[in-house]
């Protein structure tokens, strides 16, 4: 089924579904009302004739309404054509009737329903009963007065079976309204359903690998709707162009990693390839070809191990799963930077290059990279250190300070590590953290750098939630400024 097709199906059934619920709401709602118009006007005929019991009681007394002569003479004043009155007692006797004077004849009526509700609630009415005596329908409305009941009936004509039909304006009002709120309803859930196809044109688009536009995003509704598909769109757009990067970089390094290789790989071929055509070399010639080879092999040993740290910096998380936050590897920092301070103190001690510590008490960070979290952070102060030794000239101090952050409920801290060696021009700052970025590549390869040291830091900075910058330190040297994440306290 093509787009269009499964747009008109979501249409259809978000429309019989919504319409569906509708229409059983106003069935259910016109019955009710039906029933209870119906109940109201049966209500007017019950109170009419209770009026009617009312008077002729007032009219006659409690004492005399048992009095035939004097129930009959009221019956014919106040002639209804059709009415039907009956006095009967509390035992269901019937006392009087002014449609048979032969008492006697009509049996008890103490079971029939008005006469049962009177007794209990001191009024009641029956609806549609046939009358045993006269075999004639009628709505029965009994009234109790102590301890006899004045009952009141009209026969079921056709008019009063008219004048008791519900109205049935209000079902032709609700019909026009249904139909009118299913149009509205239509055009709605066609507007819905039409955006929906937007947003799934693109992701088949996307899916299959098409190229995409950005007409789809324009054609999008400024509302929730729009809003979540933009959102949705965004965030493809963001992965898609992550992945894209993530291939350049991997295709960038791959590129640098073989032009870097090709150097101390060919240094190493010219060295033996001489050695081997040279069986008479003089042995102190020989020992300083091997030592070169030793050399430039040791570089690219560095280098291959610095793409491995990168590699493994790439692949890690930048969190711990969900519901393994409390697997996280919490590392203390003073003992790192101890561990590489005591690892280059022979570098720093001919450099004449001291190391001061300014760090708050029991610094500790959590670190979601588990086996690896120890090696990433002693990666990222032995580069830091490793690359003010190699190109901080005239340097006599490192700076490492640290404090505590929060910002928006997380805590962090925030390291600030510094120099006073020569520094470097404003225009490389922002390239620093480039991968195989030299500011003097030409004295960086003759120090044996790999222009690895910074992106290795910053992939580590990254792989803790953090950031990493550059800038000048004021009176001369640099600046690297990074945050990591504080252990959470358990």
């Amino acid at each position: 089924m093509d787009i269009i097709g499964k747009s008109k199906s979501f249409q259809k059934n978000l429309l019989f579904s919504i319409g569906g619920i509708f229409i059983l709401f106003a069935i259910c709602f016109s019955v009710y009302q039906y029933q209870r118009e119906k109940e109201y006007k049966i209500d007017i005929l019950h109170s009419r004739l209770q009026m009617y019991n009312y008077e002729m009681v007032q009219t006659l007394g409690e004492d005399s309404i048992k009095n035939s002569v004097q129930f009959h003479n009221y019956i014919e004043r106040h002639n209804i054509e059709g009415l039907r009155v009956s006095i009967i007692n509390k035992d269901g006797r019937v006392l009087l009737d002014s449609y048979n004077a032969n008492v006697d004849s009509l049996g008890n009526h103490l079971q029939r329903t008005e006469i049962q509700q009177a007794l209990h609630g001191g009024n009641g009415y029956d609806i549609k009963r046939t009358s045993q005596s006269t075999h004639e329908t009628y709505f029965y409305s009994a009234t109790r007065f102590g301890d006899v009941i004045v009952r009141a009936a009209v026969p079921y004509s056709a008019e009063l079976t008219e004048s008791l039909k519900a109205d049935n304006t209000y079902i032709y009002f609700a019909i026009a309204l249904t139909l009118l709120l299913g149009v509205a309803l239509y055009w709605s859930t066609r507007r819905i359903s039409r955006h929906i196809g937007y947003l799934r044109e693109f992701a088949v688009k996307a899916e299959e690998g098409e190229e995409l536009d950005h007409e789809l995003e324009r054609r999008l509704p400024d509302d929730e709707l729009g809003d979540i598909s933009h959102t949705i769109i965004q965030l493809y757009w963001k992965l898609r162009h992550s992945e894209e990067d993530k291939v350049r970089m991997k295709r960038q390094l791959t590129q640098n990693a073989a032009h870097e290789l090709k150097t101390p790989a060919a240094s190493i071929h010219g060295y033996l390839e001489s050695i081997l055509d040279n069986p008479e070399m003089p042995q102190d010639k020989r020992q300083h070809f091997l030592e070169r080879c030793y050399a430039q092999s040791e570089r690219m040993n560095k280098l291959l191990m610095d793409m491995s740290v990168l590699t493994k910096l790439d692949e890690a998380p930048s969190r711990p799963p969900r519901g393994e936050e409390t697997k996280a590897a919490e590392i203390h920092v003073e003992t790192i930077i101890n561990n590489v301070i005591a690892d280059t103190s022979l570098q720093l001690t001919e450099k004449q290059i001291s190391v001061k510590l300014n760090l708050p008490t029991n610094v500790t960070i959590s670190s979601p990279l588990m086996g690896e979290a120890e090696g990433a952070l002693y990666s990222i102060f032995r580069n830091l250190i490793d690359n003010t030794i190699a190109y901080a000239t005239g340097a006599t101090w490192i700076k490492i300070d640290c404090k505590e952050m929060e910002n928006e409920g997380k805590h962090s801290y925030s390291f600030t590590f510094s120099d006073n060696g020569q520094g470097v021009a404003p225009e490389h700052l922002p390239h620093l953290f480039e991968r195989f970025y030299r500011v003097d590549k030409g004295r960086s390869r003759k120090l044996g750098g790999t222009g690895l040291g910074l992106a290795i830091v910053k992939n580590a900075v990254a792989a803790h939630g953090g950031t990493v910058t550059a800038e000048m330190t004021h009176g001369g040297g640099l600046t690297i400024r990074f945050s990591l994440s504080k252990a959470k306290p358990y």
